[in-house]
Formats: C-alpha cells, structure tokens, sequence
C-alpha cells in the first residue's frame, strides 16, 4: 500500500508540472480595431528544456544521478519558478549529490573565488564544488551513478567558465562511461557569431576549444558539437542526450529572469560583455564595484581630460576587491548602449589610447587567456582600429561557422 501511494503521488506531481510548465505556449493581447475589442495571438512563449518535465522525468526514473547546476538551474511556473533540485526530489528522483559551478550553486561567489564543497541547507544535498579543489568531476564522485544531468544559463561567451566546466563533466563521463543529460536553454548572445578565435597554445578554463569570443550557440548545441567533433580529452564521446527548447530561434530575443552570475545583472550588460570582458585581462575596471557592472568602464590612470564620465568602485555583492577600489575613475557610460550583433575593439582601443601610463595597462598573461592569442595585444598597442582588427579574424569564423553549422539545433 505504501509502494501504491508513493507512485501514486510521484505521477500526480509529474502530471502537475507537466501542466504547470507546459500550459499555454502563445501569448494573448487586447487591442482595439475599429472601435471594436480583438484579440491577437502573439509569438509563442519560450519553453526551456527544464520545463519540459515529459521528456526527461521518465529517463531519471530508477536512476541514481548527480546535478550540474547553479540559481539559474529552475522549472518556470505560474508562480514564478521552482529550483530543479527541488522539483525532482519532490518527484522522487534519486539525486546523490549536486556539482557547483564557478560563482556556487546559489550564485553568491565572486568571478574566480574558490568555492568549496559543502551541504546544501534545504535538501542536505552534498554540494560539490567543481570551482574550487578540482574542476573536473573526479572517478569517485561519480562512483554509482547512472546518470549526470546539466543544466546551466549561458550567456555565449568563450571565456564564461560554464560551458568549460560543462566540457570537463563531458569528459569525466566518458571516462566512467556514464550517460549526460543536457537541458538546453536559450543563448542571449546567440544570434551572432564574432571576435577573436582561441589558438590551442592558450586555452585554459578561459576557453578550452579553439573557437571563437562569440560562438553563437545554445549549451546543447555546443555540447553536441563538442561530442561530435571529438573535442574531448583522449578523442572520446560520451552518451550525450540533449532536451531542446520550443519556439526558440537564434534570432529570438531573450531576456534573462534570473541573474546568471553576480555581475551580469541585466540584458545590457549581459550583450556587452563579449566586448567589455577582454577587460577583465587588463587593469581597467570595468564596473565591477558598482551596481553597473560591464555597462562602464573606468581607471584612475586614464586621462581626466578626455573623460566627463565619473565613479568610484567600492566592494560590493559578487566583488568583495574590485580593480581601482576606492580611486577615483575616469571613463565611459555604456548603460544605454542599444542591442549589439558584433564585438567591437573601439572600449579597448579608446581606454589604451587615453591611459596616462600604458605600462598599467595590460595584465599580460591574463588578457592573453581572454582574448585568445598573443596576437591581440599587439594589435592594439601598434596602433590598429577596430575595422582592421576584426578584418584579421575573418577566415577563422569563417571556418569555425562551417563547423558550428553541423550542429545547430535551431
């Protein structure tokens, strides 16, 4: 009888977030035509994998498996949203333990701080880090699995640690030779494919593949791509399922309902970020310490002359020591930069350009690992613009996008 209840309750629950999530997939608006009320069918609503419930339940049923997820890892309801951990435990699913990001599974860590493992108050779930100890998943955390699940909002960017640790998961199952599961979430960068390819001398966590800054590709298409083009260590393939989204194109704006990291707080900053993050490889603050991170940039060491422009970073949440704390900075706004479909050099090149010591400027190794090559650098330092820059990355993309081809889902 206890059995009979327990199943009982399990179906009804999955029957409920089937109906939760699944609902109505197109939008109704009120206008007026001719004095008369009409109603217009809209474009239909974005489905994410994980809110597809019927695709995938039924293959975690009976399996004992492990998470790959973050704040952004939720089931989108009526109500707002509920973590994916806490719908599948609520279904009965087998979760052994979940695997942490960069940033935590709560989102609340710094860019590069050491997370460790821990337990996650409300399941008492064993959080594993894989930003902290190691970065892989080692052959005993995943002893007596059946299963790994991912999921995790990207944002399209090669040096957005993700889908790295996405890779690294990748091929820790195929060495154990279990099964991973991806859900697929929407790319807000993913409508264009543009910057700087990384060359195989430098990859790093900051990118591990040679492919471009913006490779304009969902998480599941990317890590289909990954496994088809034997990009994992050793030339294997993993059991890779991917859940694809629903009325979802690369030409579909979407917004982001859930910060992804600390300092992506908004669409602005999020499309801006392939551009201002090769700042992160420099000594220019590039908003971190404020509430507009990647909307600005900013040093005490650029010309106060040439700027108008203001502010001062202090610590805050996802920056406990931002670059220039407390200085006084000179630089520009960006918080009202319309929707960008390219990377562009012109911050870069205008921040070295207007630096009073130049010899602050770059931190070399480390804008080596975001931009990809040594290559850049100098480009700028020489004096290049933006136009011929991005004229010398052209037979890489295209070359790349013959590939990314291949792989695109939608």
């Amino acid at each position: 009888m206890m059995l009979f209840l327990s199943n009982f309750k399990s179906t009804v629950l999955l029957w409920f977030l089937v109906l939760a999530t699944c609902g109505n997939e197109t939008k109704e608006v009120a206008t007026t035509i001719n004095n008369e009320p009409h109603i217009e069918q809209m474009e239909k609503e974005i489905i994410v994998a994980a809110n597809r419930t019927e695709a995938y339940v039924p293959l975690l049923k009976g399996k004992k498996i492990a998470i790959v997820a973050n704040q952004t890892s939720v089931i989108f309801n009526s109500d707002g949203h509920t973590h994916l951990v806490d719908s599948l435990l609520s279904l009965d699913v087998d979760i052994k333990h979940v695997f942490a990001p960069e940033h935590g599974f709560r989102g609340d860590y710094d860019a590069g701080e050491h997370v460790n493992n821990s337990t996650d108050i409300k399941t008492g779930l064993d959080l594993i880090s894989l930003h902290g100890k190691n970065r892989k998943p080692s052959q005993e955390q995943l002893e007596g699995l059946d299963l790994v699940l991912f999921d995790i909002q990207d944002v399209g960017v090669r040096f957005y640690t993700y889908i790295s640790t996405m890779q690294l998961v990748m091929e820790a199952c195929a060495e154990k030779g279990i099964p991973i599961l991806v859900l697929d979430r929407p790319n807000p960068n993913g409508h264009y494919v543009d910057g700087p390819t990384m060359k195989a001398a430098h990859t790093s966590f900051l990118g591990m593949t040679e492919i471009p800054l913006v490779y304009g590709m969902t998480i599941g298409e990317y890590a289909t791509m990954i496994n088809e083009e034997m990009w994992l260590d050793g030339d294997k393939k993993v059991d890779l399922t991917v859940i694809p989204l629903k009325n979802w194109t690369h030409d579909t704006f979407y917004s982001l309902p859930i910060r992804p990291s600390p300092n992506l707080p908004n669409d602005t900053s999020i499309n801006l970020y392939p551009s201002l993050g090769l700042f992160e490889g420099t000594n220019i603050n590039a908003g971190r310490g404020t509430e507009f991170q990647f909307q600005r940039y900013g040093a005490s060491f650029l010309d106060s002359k040439v700027y108008d422009f203001t502010y001062t970073p202090k610590p805050n949440f996802g920056s406990k020591y931002p670059k220039e704390e407390g200085k006084l900075c000179y630089g520009k706004d960006l918080s009202k930069t319309e929707r960008m479909n390219e990377v562009t050099m012109d911050y870069i090149i205008d921040a070295y350009t207007n630096s009073v010591d130049k010899s602050k400027y770059f931190l070399t190794s480390g804008f080596t690992k975001h931009a990809g090559s040594e290559k850049l650098q100098k480009q700028i330092e020489d004096g290049l613009t933006n136009t011929e820059i991005k004229a010398t990355w052209q037979a890489d993309l295209e070359k790349f996008k013959k590939i990314r081809a291949k792989h695109l889902l939608y």
